[in-house]
């Protein structure tokens, strides 16, 4: 089993735990691991119980505020393996008791083990997402029982967070995630019986080793016994003292009542055995206490808890600490008393009904303290230091004392006083004894003054309450520029780097080359095409106009008196028109008349069909009436002929749907061109479905009326409102505006998307959150649309979160837009950090966020920047995210454009508005003084830095929030589930997901909403749940209010039903009828049981049962990029298996059919050879002959051959052969190219981040062409592509969140192309789908703006802007509006004084000078960024000069350099760039076949320059924590976390011997008062990677220190190894190798090979440029690392 999870770990996904969801999946913490890992803390000292608490509540309170929700289970078993750790017997049971009697927190307890039966049916009730355990014990036996754990929780699909490794940030916890896989499942099943009997051998062993624990300690005492005597002096206890007490007090007079009776039996029994040894002549060593000594060991700890009651934090966090052990005669009673201890803490219990104050369970004892006070006892009390311990702590000490005394009755104790009797010193002698405070205390260097803009602006009135040197202080003196380096080997690094060589275009539009513009012209329209796959609009030619004044498209037109004569031409013009357009109309319906009439006939829906596609193509109301009519007829003649049939027992209902199709159609939009006659065809219609009612409130003739006979054979059987919600839902008429907007051609837009257009028309901002499908993104092409219109030279850029997007969203607009624009100058541009291409010379550029940033960033690009006009942030709800949200804050602090910020999913709108209407507020009144600096400059006669139409254009600085929350299609969810070895589907109505509680503490999800027939299922189950529902006739579908005799019934309509529904449901439970809402909500959750299996096995069978279902074209997302590849080669192996069902002759014909073929071949040369010697006129039919049976057979055996269509999903007939060869090709020599193709054939693809542009473009236009009809994809389909299709969640994952859930389910019904959208649950807990559709998306909250390089960048753009106004302005946007300190003045404060540490790291590492100019290698840092503190690090040792020594030639005068040479380089590059972890219990323990896997340490001389330089920063850092302390909120500090119990209090100041022990008032600033009882000092915050729990919390912690640490430890103190997939890779050149090996997936390998081959080529560009020696040895060196390293990728 070990081994078993050994192999698993090198695959453990290192990923964030709660991913965006409000409300977390449930989880489970395991309380051993959890205590375990808080115990081996480096700072916690032993017995020191206070600071191990705080530690266990700083982690679970973390765990809440990031949204967990999780209980904490203690296994009875696992007590068992601290037979050989007494000490934690007693804390673990107090850790429980605490975490049950002080927090919130559920607590399990009652479980024996992890095999019991009771275990597993917990596991069964509640679907855990995973459980938190560690991976190693304190001890071998311990480890065996995580072990087990880990194997049976995934035995029941429940997965596995490690420990081991976990690191926080502000907003996520980080930590390695092992699922539950198949094959871990079949491993506990194949070897149950196997792993039950070794758990019970494990049992009985650590059993065993307790009863041996106890052995020495209490003889002949069983663990029984002693809880008995344990029980005994509790009982005792409640007699002594009738009142009660505190849990302090108890612990202290009971366990040392306990373990003195206890001891005195151990001496007795001793003492016997000693006299039978002595007669036995044996000699016997004494090695063991006193009964005096140990009584003075327990008044003293009697003291101690004295102390702890009357001493408060502040006072304990002075305390001085004791470097002495205790000597080795003390071990044994101080075992026996934590037994002791333990067995007390069991029986408390019994005082359930006696008033006993559990609050300060967190507090039972203090060793360090103890120390303390036996150390001046023994050391310096004789030597005539007499301190008086002040009334109150006597008092008490002499109570506890003598309660003591009571319950021990067997023997006398003596009195309280004095506390020691004997001369024993428990404590070793020891030189330095006492811990130096003064040693331990961190200097406060204090800043260095700046000279500087930014700096005076940012900081205001807080810089004169900061300490600052002065300009003589050695610190100031010392910062000279040092030249040395640069002299001596000819560089300037000094110089500013042209351009981040991100932004060098690829392309060069101005190139006469030939062959450039040839691949210019293939890639411009390869974009074309791919645009018009994805939006298939005709392209639109933009001419420039000038700027005309805005309209408001709102306001009606007035009218005029008269009407001018032009006016009059255009309206005639128009008249003609229509005349002529109905003429056509006309013309060609009684074309196609006949052919769709006879159509109907025969296939009503395909007839139906036609008919609606004739009718989308005309424009003429009066041919659409008279086709609609024809449509009518058909349906009722159908509808009748159906009903009239024999022997039906269901009636097709879809006839009579297709018929108030028909019948919505006439009435909602052609109602006044209806004649008589046709109004009565509507009745006879509504008579023959029943609908009498109907009928008559439309025609009232009573010829009609009495015109049918047998009315009840034809009728429908169910009232109309009903009809139309449960079989017409998706059809039913939404609210349009039938109004056309002279902005928009293509279609008429709704309210709110006119809101958009006049946003955009009246330069404004806006926060849109809309629906996927909803329509929102056409604002955005209506904006680059009028930009391009309006000049050639503004600029629109559109922000897109992901390379895939740009890519779509790129090729879209070149699709629709054409513009003749001047030499050089392009349409559309992009940008992301594979390419660049006319990112300059563009008017439309599409980028992501970290690659805008640079530009906006960038000195001398800032010229460009002032062109742009509008930004468009699409996604913008990524400003949340894991990855790169830092990017999107930059931005949108730093555009001074207006802008439009889309998305789906943000649930706290109002605060994002109000925060960029913050930033808009700033931009106003900075453009309001670059107005007048403008200005002034003109009437100076200067020329302005800004475009020339950049002041005509005035942008409103208000941020509107547009708010659209109805969705244009509902999602109907469906989950799947296995019977009978068949796929079967089960309806999950959304109510399903809800719980009583959930809807008493949250009501409905906003977003939960019902689909019409949805609505219908909720009325029926709550009418079956209460018989004598008063409201029941209110709200039935007929007599509802909004229903009532009304024969359209739309969208709205059914709405307002659906919000009726779930209001009365909820005044069911407000009203306590809460047994029929339980009935309801259980009655709507599907029959389907979770299936269990090989899940992927059955994945061709689900897609097969689709296709069956008509529901393909379908989007599968599997969140494993290789399990998205194996299903998608499943699928096509088993179609390959279909096909070879074949007809036993098809083979034996294409046999044949070959053999023909050969034959005739061989005729037709014969016939060519014959030529010249026969008639020209016989060898031509010959010739015809041949060849026409060589065409024959040809055709022939390709029919044979073809796949035949159930053997395929592709459809054939949207895309031509040429057409399929063309994309085919451009895929040939890619990576990926030759499978995409074969799986292409079979119409089946995947998607994921790993595949390149091409081949993901060929799996997207093939897919929205039609072709490929099933896809496998990640989160990387989740966004863009716009296809009518089935969505299929087809894996759980950690990554499967209530954000993902959303944009994946939007791709399901498309507005425009589908009415309803299906989304399937496949191999999903069904708590799972609950929590998704329940759940609401998460809020937006800032994280940790700053970072140091980031304000390297920005100093950079103050000082060598273009214009540094400008400059500056945007650097103070960015420090003084993150999103974090919005409303948040402390958060403020912080973020200002790390500004300040950073210009101070900045300006000692020599980056900036006082001045805030930069200097040396501000350049280079500033180009490596994503880097950080890796930039940092890699420019310290090529300033030392370790590269020079290291990048030495073969030989003098050569460029080339050795192959060890190059390993040793990219060795150095592999431990500062790409790092990856791997967790801890693999190294030393695993041995692998082609790579090394674990990275070797730095070179000597690279390890002791980072040494260095790692101890030079973390001492900055920790005199900047010291100035920052002083935010931390002192109330706060001194209180645990989670329970919120304070250890405040009047500091006690009558006693001399507390004053003299609690006397380290220095170096104890920005530690936590907690830590501090273990003896730590601030100096801790030097140590490597101290957790952040050991500093106060003032939100600036260890990880925003520019260290790198060469080594990192995990929680147990083990070694994390860092991966050596780039070193390997560098060796071998396999990534097959890396898969095996190093636990990475071949794509995701590619992809950081390629990021680290990136880098290396980063360096090596903005190397050669600082360095104008060309020969120089470190610019030859990385340039040939740079060639090889991308020869070996190319390869693979």
């Amino acid at each position: 089993m070990s081994q078993f999870i050994l192999n698993k770990l090198p695959y453990a996904e290192y990923s964030s735990l709660f991913n965006d969801f409000v409300e977390s999946e449930f989880f489970l913490i395991d309380g051993d691991s959890l205590l375990i890992t808080c115990i081996c803390e480096k700072l916690l000292r032993h017995g020191q119980n206070l600071h191990f608490f705080y530690l266990v509540e700083r982690y679970l309170m973390d765990l809440i505020d990031k949204g967990g929700q999780f209980t904490i289970v203690f296994f009875q078993d696992a007590e068992y393996t601290y037979f050989n750790f007494p000490e934690l017997l007693p804390l673990r049971t107090a850790l429980i008791l605490h975490l049950q009697k002080n927090t919130h927190i559920n607590v399990c307890t009652q479980f024996t083990g992890c095999l019991s039966k009771e275990w597993k049916m917990f596991l069964d009730e509640n679907y855990l997402y995973f459980l938190i355990v560690a991976d190693e014990g304190l001890n071998h036996l311990q480890t065996h029982i995580f072990i087990f754990l880990i194997i049976r929780s995934w035995s029941v699909r429940v997965n596995v967070v490690l420990f081991s490794g976990q690191a926080s940030d502000f907003l996520r916890l980080y930590a390695y995630f092992m699922p539950s896989l198949y094959v871990n499942q079949i491993f506990f099943e194949k070897n149950e019986k196997m792993i039950q009997d070794a758990y019970k051998t494990l049992l009985r062993e650590l059993k065993e080793h307790r009863v041996l624990a106890l052995a020495p300690l209490f003889k002949n005492l069983a663990s029984k016994h002693i809880m008995e005597e344990a029980y005994k002096t509790v009982c005792l206890l409640q007699q002594v003292w009738a009142k009660g007490s505190d849990i302090r007090r108890v612990l202290c007079v009971t366990s040392c009542s306990l373990s003195l009776k206890m001891y005195h039996h151990f001496l007795e029994t001793r003492k016997e055995t000693t006299s039978k040894e002595t007669t036995n002549n044996t000699k016997v060593k004494s090695n063991c206490l006193t009964l005096q000594d140990v009584e003075d060991l327990c008044k003293l700890h009697c003291l101690s808890v004295v102390f702890l009651l009357h001493i408060p934090l502040s006072q304990r966090a002075r305390s001085r600490f004791i470097t002495s052990h205790w000597i080795k005669d003390t071990q044994m009673f101080f075992k026996m008393k934590k037994w002791c201890e333990y067995f007390i803490l069991c029986n408390t219990n019994v005082l359930e009904f006696w008033n006993l104050n559990l609050t300060h369970l967190s507090d039972l004892s203090d060793e360090p303290l103890l120390k303390n006070i036996a150390f001046y006892y023994e050391n310096e009390n004789v030597e005539d230091l007499h301190l008086n311990l002040g009334n109150a702590i006597m008092k008490d000490h002499e109570h506890l004392w003598n309660t003591v005394s009571k319950l021990v009755k067997k023997f006398e104790v003596g009195k309280p006083f004095p506390l020691r009797t004997t001369t024993l010193h428990f404590l070793k002698k020891n030189s330095s004894s006492i811990k130096d405070s003064s040693k331990e205390k961190v200097p406060n260097l204090g800043f260095i003054p700046m000279s500087c803009q930014i700096v005076d602006k940012f900081f205001g009135d807080i810089l004169k309450d900061l300490p600052f040197l002065k300009s003589d202080d050695p610190i100031i003196t010392s910062l000279v520029k040092q030249k040395e380096f640069d002299e001596l080997v000819h560089w300037h690094s000094h110089r500013l780097l042209s351009d981040d060589d991100r932004t060098k275009s690829n392309f060069y539009g101005k190139s006469k080359d030939h062959w450039i513009q040839r691949e210019l012209q293939k890639y411009h329209s390869f974009q074309c095409f791919y645009g018009n796959s994805l939006d298939p609009v005709s392209s639109k030619l933009i001419v420039t106009q000038d700027i005309k004044q805005k309209k408001n498209f709102n306001k009606a037109k007035s009218k005029k008196a008269h009407e001018t004569k032009a006016e009059i031409i255009v309206r005639e013009n128009k008249k003609r028109l229509c005349a002529k357009e109905e003429q056509k109309g006309e013309q060609k319906w009684n074309a196609l008349s006949f052919s769709i009439e006879e159509e109907m006939r025969k296939n009503l829906n395909s007839g139906v069909k036609n008919l609606e596609d004739f009718l989308k193509s005309r424009k003429s109301n009066s041919v659409k009436v008279r086709v609609e009519m024809i449509g009518l007829t058909a349906c009722l003649k159908a509808w009748k002929e159906h009903c009239q049939g024999e022997g039906k027992t269901m009636k097709d209902l879809n006839i009579a749907v297709q018929m108030m199709k028909r019948i919505h159609s006439l009435m909602d939009k052609y109602s006044e061109l209806l004649q008589d006659a046709d109004r009565r065809l509507i009745g006879r219609c509504l008579k023959y479905l029943g609908f009498d009612e109907l009928a008559r409130s439309l025609y009232t003739d009573q010829d009609v009326i009495n015109d049918i006979k047998k009315k009840n054979k034809y009728s429908v059987g169910i009232g109309p409102a009903r009809f139309q919600l449960q079989h017409m839902g998706h059809y039913l008429i939404r609210e349009e505006r039938k109004d056309p907007d002279p902005r928009v051609q293509d279609f008429i837009p709704d309210t709110w998307q006119r809101e958009l257009l006049d946003v955009v028309d009246n330069y404004e901002s806006a926060v849109i959150v809309a629906p996927t499908s909803s329509g929102k993104t056409y604002a955005s092409y209506y904006c680059m649309e009028k930009e391009l219109k309006e000049s050639d030279e503004g600029v629109v850029v559109y922000v897109a979160p992901t390379k895939a997007l740009v890519n779509q969203v790129a090729a879209t607009v070149q699709n629709r837009y054409t513009k003749n624009l001047p030499d050089g100058e392009v349409l559309c541009g992009i940008f992301t950090r594979q390419y660049c291409r006319e990112a300059f010379n563009c008017q439309v550029l599409v980028t992501v966020p970290a690659c805008f940033e640079i530009l906006l960033l960038t000195p001398h690009r800032q010229q460009w920047v002032k062109r742009i006009r509008y930004v468009i942030f699409d996604e913008v709800h990524c400003l949340g995210g894991e990855s790169g949200a830092e990017f999107w804050e930059h931005l949108l602090v730093m555009i001074r454009c207006p802008f439009l910020a889309l998305s789906a999913t943000i649930s706290n709108p109002e605060h994002l508005t109000e925060w960029l209407q913050s930033i808009k507020h700033y931009w106003k009144q900075e453009d309001k003084i670059m107005e007048k600096r403008m200005a002034s400059k003109r009437s100076a006669g200067c020329r302005d830095s800004f475009p020339k139409d950049y002041l005509q254009i005035k942008q409103s600085y208000k941020v509107r929030l547009v708010l659209y929350g109805e969705r244009y299609n509902d999602l109907e969810k469906y989950i799947c589930f296995i019977k009978h070895n068949d796929i079967c589907f089960d309806h999950f109505h959304p109510c399903a997901a809800l719980t009583i509680d959930h809807i008493e503490r949250y009501g409905f999800p906003s977003n939960l909403a019902l689909s019409p027939r949805e609505s219908i299922q909720l009325y029926d189950t709550m009418f079956q749940a209460w018989k004598s529902w008063p409201h029941a006739q209110k709200l039935c579908p007929e007599n509802f209010i909004h229903f009532k005799n009304k024969l359209i019934i739309r969208k709205m309509d059914a709405r307002k039903y659906e919000e009726s529904l779930k209001a009365e449901l909820r005044s069911w439970i407000k009203n306590g009828n809460l047994q029929q809402a339980k009935m309801v909500l259980k009655s709507l959750r599907p029959d389907s049981t979770f299936s269990s299996g090989n899940m992927l096995k059955k994945f061709p069978l689900l897609v097969e049962k689709l296709r069956k279902m008509e529901k393909l074209p379908a989007l599968f997302f599997k969140f494993s990029i290789t399990d998205g590849e194996e299903c998608a080669k499943n699928v096509c192996t088993f179609l390959e298996e279909k096909q070879k069902k074949r007809p036993p002759k098809a083979d034996k014909e294409a046999h044949d059919m070959v053999s023909k073929l050969r034959k005739v071949k061989k005729s037709i040369e014969k016939q060519k050879t014959l030529h010249k010697s026969q008639k020209k006129t016989r060898i031509l039919d010959q010739s015809l002959i041949h060849e026409a049976e060589y065409n024959c057979l040809q055709k022939s055996l390709k029919k044979n051959l073809e796949i035949p269509p159930d053997c395929t999903y592709a459809d054939q007939k949207v895309m031509d052969a040429e057409l399929l060869k063309t994309l085919f090709d451009r895929v040939k020599f890619e990576r990926k190219g030759a499978e995409l193709k074969y799986l292409a054939e079979r119409g089946i693809g995947y998607h994921h981040s790993s595949m390149n542009a091409k081949e993901k473009q060929l799996v997207e236009i093939l897919f929205r062409k039609g072709f490929i009809r099933v896809v496998t994809a990640t989160g990387t389909l989740a966004l863009g592509i716009n296809m009518p299709c089935s969505v299929v969640f087809a894996q759980n994952s950690v990554y499967l969140d209530a954000l993902n859930y959303r944009q994946m389910s939007g791709r399901a019904g498309r507005r425009g192309q589908d009415l309803l959208g299906d989304v399937y649950f496949f191999d999903i807990p069904l708590p799972k789908v609950g929590k998704l559709i329940k759940s609401k998306v998460p809020e937006l909250r800032g994280q940790f703006p700053l970072k140091i390089t980031l304000i390297l960048r920005l100093m950079l753009l103050a000082s060598k802007a273009d214009d540094p106004e400008d400059g500056q302005a945007k650097v103070l946007s960015v420090l003084k509006h993150s999103l974090l300190s919005f409303k948040q003045p402390r958060a403020m404060e912080m973020l200002k004084l790390y500004f300040l540490f950073s210009l101070q790291f900045l300006v000692k590492e020599g980056y900036l000078n006082r001045e805030g100019n930069p200097t040396d290698f501000a350049g280079l840092v500033s180009h490596l960024h994503y880097h950080e503190p890796s930039n940092l690090v890699f420019v310290s040792f090529l300033v030392r000069g370790l590269f020079h020594n290291l990048c030495q030639p073969t030989e003098k005068g050569s460029k080339h350099f050795s192959q060890d040479v190059m390993e040793k380089l990219v060795l150095v590059l592999a431990n500062l760039f790409g790092r990856r972890y791997i967790p801890a219990k693999i190294y030393n323990n695993k041995k692998f076949k082609q790579s090394k896997v674990f990275l070797d340490d730095l070179p000597e001389d690279f390890s002791a320059a980072l040494d260095e330089y790692n101890m030079r920063i973390t001492k900055d850092f920790a005199s900047f924590l010291l100035i920052v302390s002083k935010l931390a909120d002192t109330k706060q500090e001194y209180q645990l976390p989670l329970s919120e119990i304070k250890f405040t209090g009047k500091e006690c100041e009558d006693s001399q011997l507390v004053s003299h022990l609690m006397s380290c008032k220095e170096g104890r600033i920005a530690i936590s008062p907690f830590a501090c009882p273990s003896g730590n000092f601030d100096s801790a915050l030097l140590q490597p990677e101290i957790s952040s729990h050991t500093i106060l919390t003032f939100g600036i912690n260890h990880t925003q220190a520019p260290v790198l640490w060469p080594k990192r430890f995990d929680s147990q103190r083990r070694r994390m190894p860092l991966n050596a997939y780039a070193l390997d890779f560098y060796k071998h050149g396999s990534l097959v190798a890396l898969t095996q090996d190093n636990g990475i997936h071949k794509g995701t390998a590619y992809d950081l090979l390629k990021d680290f081959g990136l880098t290396i080529k980063s360096i090596s560009v903005s190397l050669g440029e600082l360095c104008e020696n060309e020969d120089d040895n470190v610019v030859l060196a990385f340039e040939q690392l740079s060639e090889t390293y991308f020869e070996k990728l190319n390869n693979v």
